[in-house]
């Protein structure tokens, strides 16, 4: 690896409007003395309104290490680019962090020990969700549930080893920046884009065993709008790389196209709707359940947060596609960026 034995860190947040979380956030995944690295924290702020930038600058009066960054071109791609070239010359490490999530003590160095005991470019983690409102404990109860991620490996604790994609942790900086850092035309599903150039560059990403807590949208509207962009990221890479998509990135698809067909069939016959009514009792029962067994009556919302996340990731990736179509059809729209809308950072 490029890294010697002192290794300097960038610790990297995007962060957009996050006041209710980014000082947490930064407090959790700032090394202790005595770690025996040397590091920076890179706050890349895409035009916060709200307290965000001034929590920061608070926090930079105490802590000197911490930077604060403008990110005009406000995406999280564009945050990590623009953190791999702005970091401190004698940078050899980028951790990226999320303002949403909490991060376990050591987590800095467990990464780079990781990174030099496993000889990889890149680290990943396992991410378990955790919500403080009713509603968020519903969301998060989903999100880390099979019938909600489907089995990915990196939303499973405890497991590690090789893998080709996972939350994103840290990177060797030199490999990030050699392939390109992340594709800013991605506002979603670049961490995924960009391990498939690393490993198909022949580079190696490891699980650790490391575990971060992570917050979820709050809210179905914010939900939805999340997992619209998950949907379009995902298929954007799909089409990018002409990738074989896997089973759990195909049934939200084959879920909204299902539900579809069986309303528009039944103006023929009431019938055809029992499709629909099959697979929101499965969820419905399977929230209700979980409500149950862990006796918490918030978790019975947990069905339809799942339905929520099946049917937008579905719409997003639906129309990733449509517009595929259209820029075959109408080639000149070619060089316009694949974006969603709106982009944000959380």
């Amino acid at each position: 690896m490029s890294f010697g034995p002192s290794a300097f860190a960038s610790i990297v947040m995007p962060a957009l409007n996050e006041e209710k979380y980014i000082a947490d956030a930064i407090r959790s995944i700032t090394p202790r003395d005595g770690e025996g690295f040397n590091y920076e924290i890179l706050i890349l702020d895409g035009g916060s309104s709200d307290q965000t930038v001034s929590i920061v600058e608070s926090l930079a009066v105490d802590n000197p290490r911490i930077r604060l960054i403008k990110n005009e071109r406000r995406s999280q791609a564009a945050a990590m680019n623009i953190a791999a070239r702005a970091a401190d010359a004698r940078s050899d490490i980028l951790v990226r962090a999320d303002c949403h999530a909490d991060y376990p003590p050591g987590f800095v160095s467990k990464c780079i020990e990781t990174m030099r005991a496993k000889e990889v470019a890149s680290v990943v983690v396992s991410m378990n969700t955790r919500g403080k409102t009713c509603l968020q404990r519903a969301i998060a109860a989903a999100q880390n549930s099979i019938i909600g991620n489907g089995g990915s490996a990196h939303r499973i604790a405890g497991r590690s080893g090789y893998v080709d994609h996972g939350h994103h942790a840290a990177f060797d900086r030199s490999e990030f920046v050699e392939l390109g850092g992340y594709d800013e035309s991605f506002t979603h599903n670049e961490d995924a884009e960009f391990d498939v150039r690393l490993v198909r560059a022949g580079r190696r990403i490891y699980l650790s065993d490391l575990s971060i807590t992570y917050f979820p949208r709050s809210d179905f509207v914010s939900l939805a709008r999340q997992y619209f962009k998950f949907g379009w990221g995902r298929a954007n890479t799909i089409i990018k790389h002409r990738a074989r998509p896997k089973l759990r990135q195909i049934m939200p698809l084959l879920v909204l196209l299902g539900c579809s067909g069986a309303l528009l069939l039944a103006a023929f016959h009431w019938l055809f709707l029992l499709p629909v009514g099959l697979y929101a009792a499965l969820c419905i029962g399977w929230g209700l359940m979980a409500a149950y067994r862990q006796r918490d009556l918030c978790l019975s919302a947990a069905g339809p947060a799942a339905m929520v996340m099946h049917l937008s990731w579905g719409v997003g990736a639906a129309a990733r596609i449509v517009r595929l179509g259209i820029d075959r059809f109408f080639p000149t729209r070619a060089s316009v960026p694949m974006r969603t809308p709106s982009a944000s950072q959380g």
